[in-house]
């Protein structure tokens, strides 16, 4: 199995379904009249999208997830809720991202050389290695789970269903006061989905996606929308991407590790045992591997371990229970397991380590877990 094709799949998987309970980043429609722009290809803006790179710019970033995950007592909501961040960049690597709670916040600084993450609860800073920002996006919040600009989760979706998508330019807009085309991609006759069609708003300037947005099946609210709220283009000030760790802050160094030969080892054999699997293409596609019988377990003690909120102190996690809460059990020919839908998707978890995700109906999960070696 190629593993680049995987870790592709499942972004595009992450971003389109979200049905594993990870949240996505997401914002209102903007206001005003549509501008008048010149005509302009629906190939001529995918082409755009694919080859965009976000440049200089700031912004804010709304959160407000509607999959339709179901509250469970004691634990924190999974993905439905609302939040906001602001993200400015330079470009060139440089980054600054603020995600206020309450009364407190926590701010990403890389200045290009060295990353920085401060968290005001308690006072703490943590030293990373320059570009750390991207495996570390779960510290700065529950939601932000998956690339939190719009450039690159538009590129993401858009390569993995173009080929299997009727597309179209429908009309323009405006986002965080920009006039923007409004590209759509429905799925073709022959996709089996959830989902009606993804728009993503293109600036008419830049030809950058300033908006993505998944609909779903019998609605016009968006389950998924990414982008911006407010965005400013260009170059930003200097003093965004420095930081001084407050006095009496705690500073944890954590310093960049090479992976042993035994690690890597262990990476490689845990990833064979997985054998993950891509069955299907665009709309359809499913992504689809075996976890190991403990991998449940240390799931739950991972995060009883975390202690940054998210869970009770001293509440005991019953991950088997939470997956019947979340789902229904279902079984077959294939086995038994349990079953989670969302609106834009569903994953099944069987009770033999088996695991299908996808943005399907039930019975395209059912018949690509029958797959799973």
């Amino acid at each position: 199995m190629n593993r680049r094709r995987v870790t592709v799949v499942a972004a595009a998987v992450g971003v389109v379904a979200g049905a594993t309970g990870l949240g996505v980043l997401a914002m209102p429609a903007g206001a005003g009249p549509a501008p008048v722009l010149p005509d302009v290809t629906a190939e001529a803006l995918v082409e755009s999208v694919l080859n965009a790179e976000p440049a200089a710019f700031g912004g804010t970033i709304s959160v407000n997830n509607d999959l339709g995950i179901p509250a469970i007592a004691g634990v924190p909501q999974l993905s439905d809720g609302a939040s906001t961040l602001r993200m400015w960049t330079d470009g060139t690597g440089k980054l600054r991202v603020q995600l206020p709670g309450g009364d407190t916040e926590r701010t990403f600084v890389d200045d290009g050389t060295t990353a920085w993450l401060w968290d005001s609860a308690d006072q703490s800073v943590t030293k990373l290695p320059h570009g750390s920002f991207e495996e570390r996006q779960l510290e700065l919040g529950e939601q932000s789970t998956v690339p939190t600009d719009p450039v690159t989760v538009s590129r993401q979706v858009v390569a993995a269903i173009q080929e299997h998508s009727d597309v179209t330019v429908d009309g323009t807009a405006r986002v965080a006061n920009r006039p923007v085309y409004e590209l759509v991609l429905t799925p073709k006759p022959t996709e089996k989905t959830v989902l009606r069609e993804v728009r993503v708003a293109v600036d008419s300037e830049l030809r950058v996606p300033l908006r993505v947005a998944v609909l779903t099946n019998g609605t016009d609210a968006p389950a998924v929308q990414v982008g911006f709220s407010e965005l400013t283009v260009g170059p930003q000030e200097a003093s965004l991407f420095a930081f001084t760790p407050p006095a009496g802050a705690k500073v944890n160094e954590k310093p960049v590790e090479e992976p042993t030969a035994e690690d890597k080892a262990a990476a490689e054999q845990a990833f064979t045992e997985a054998d993950p699997q891509v069955i299907g293409e665009g709309w359809d596609v499913v992504l689809a591997a075996r976890a190991p019988q403990d991998a449940l377990a240390g799931l739950a003690e991972q995060q009883e371990q975390r202690g940054d909120g998210r869970w009770s102190e001293g509440h005991e996690v019953d991950v088997q229970g939470l997956l019947e809460q979340l789902g229904k059990q279902v079984s077959g020919p294939w086995g038994s397991g349990t079953l989670i839908t969302t609106r834009v998707g569903g994953v099944l978890v069987a009770d033999d380590g088996r695991i299908a995700v996808g943005a399907v109906p039930e019975q395209v999960l059912v018949d690509a877990i029958g797959q799973v070696k």
